[in-house]
């Protein structure tokens, strides 16, 4: 019997939701990476408060459902791994989830809050460096993914 009791079809869904939320995830930190946060590096002082506020709000609206889902399935897949895949892949999924939400909470989140109190173009400038392990991270994590459903079939 399976950890969750999942049948191998559900395992097979849970993978390619998991690929799907890495992908959402991957987009949006890639638009990121090479538009937003080079433009709020950019804006003038007496409106980059607001813009960096707005960023935040709007952001977390748009990644919320996503990150839950991409969480919640990591965490699915390391408790009932599925048949035909290799078991280090669900764990390098979560490691490269784990770099992701850590530099978030460590890195990110720290410096948008500088931007919407003190902004800086130096402040600006490390988000787009500091964003970085988020981008490969995110970027692995559909490679990881896409691995995944291939071992499972569900491609091919």
């Amino acid at each position: 019997m399976r950890p969750l009791g999942y049948s191998s079809n559900v395992l097979g869904y849970l993978v390619l939701v998991n690929l799907l939320a890495s992908c959402v995830m991957a987009g949006i930190v890639w638009f990121v990476q090479h538009v937003h946060y080079p433009l709020l590096a950019q804006a003038p002082p007496d409106s980059a408060v607001g813009v960096a506020v707005e960023h935040q709000r709007r952001t977390s609206r748009v990644v919320a459902l996503p990150m839950a889902v991409e969480g919640f399935s990591t965490l699915a897949l390391l408790v009932d791994r599925p048949n035909g895949v290799w078991w280090i892949w669900p764990w390098a999924g979560a490691l490269l989830l784990a770099v992701a939400l850590g530099s978030t909470v460590f890195l990110s989140v720290p410096l948008h809050a500088q931007m919407a109190t003190t902004p800086t173009a130096q402040t600006g400038a490390r988000l787009v460096t500091t964003n970085w392990p988020r981008t490969v991270a995110w970027s692995m994590r559909v490679v990881v993914g896409v691995i995944m459903a291939v071992q499972m079939g569900n491609f091919g």
